[in-house]
């Protein structure tokens, strides 16, 4: 690698970098009982943990190594479109165009090939068509889903009912029975801890 690539690869890291100021909805609660929002580095961490739990729990399952790259890469646009919450329609609504022109940024910032492989990586996570893309998804929905129901249910306080859940959940529940089983765990959890907005 020569000096001009080494240092391009660098500037991109500490680019990646800010995903760790990206704020999502749901709550993290510390060994003391505190609570701060999750940022967007620290869900991928956890969506990679999801996928090396699940991956040996599906009967076909996909290759983990292009599972783990593409968990990688879904949210790195974030760092310039910010995240959108899974129930806020009206921002869901212009989610694409402005993650497309963030991508358009992000992965311009690394050499040609480095970028191609990034962005190929966050495009087929997006159209979740092969088996890797789906069982990613699949983990990515089930974080998000397990993060609100381990950091104190944020679903309540941003009206979101139980039934509004289906739809984000569905599409996982569907990738293999393992995701459906997880699933129905943690919807028991909430509905016990009264977590979702009535």
């Amino acid at each position: 690698m020569d000096a001009q690539r080494i240092a391009a690869v660098i500037d991109f890291l500490a680019l990646a970098d800010r995903l760790k100021h990206v704020e999502r909805r749901g709550r993290t609660v510390g060994p003391d009982g505190t609570a701060r929002q999750e940022n967007s580095a620290e869900h991928c961490w956890n969506v990679a943990l999801v996928a090396l739990l699940l991956h040996g729990e599906v009967s076909d399952p996909p290759d983990l190594g292009k599972v783990l790259a593409m968990i990688c890469a879904h949210d790195l646009v974030e760092i310039e479109a910010g995240d959108t919450f899974a129930y806020d329609e009206a921002h869901l609504l212009t989610q694409a165009e402005r993650e497309k022109a963030a991508a358009d940024v992000i992965f311009s910032k690394l050499p040609p090939d480095l970028g191609a492989r990034l962005r190929s990586l966050w495009e087929e996570f997006e159209e979740g068509q092969t088996p890797e893309a789906r069982f990613a998804m699949a983990c990515d929905r089930a974080q998000g889903f397990l993060q609100g129901v381990i950091g104190t249910g944020h679903w309540r306080q941003q009206s979101v009912t139980e039934a509004q859940t289906y739809k984000r959940m569905d599409p996982a529940r569907r990738v293999a029975p393992v995701f459906e089983a997880l699933t129905a765990a943690l919807y028991e959890r909430a509905r016990a801890g009264k977590m979702f907005a009535t």
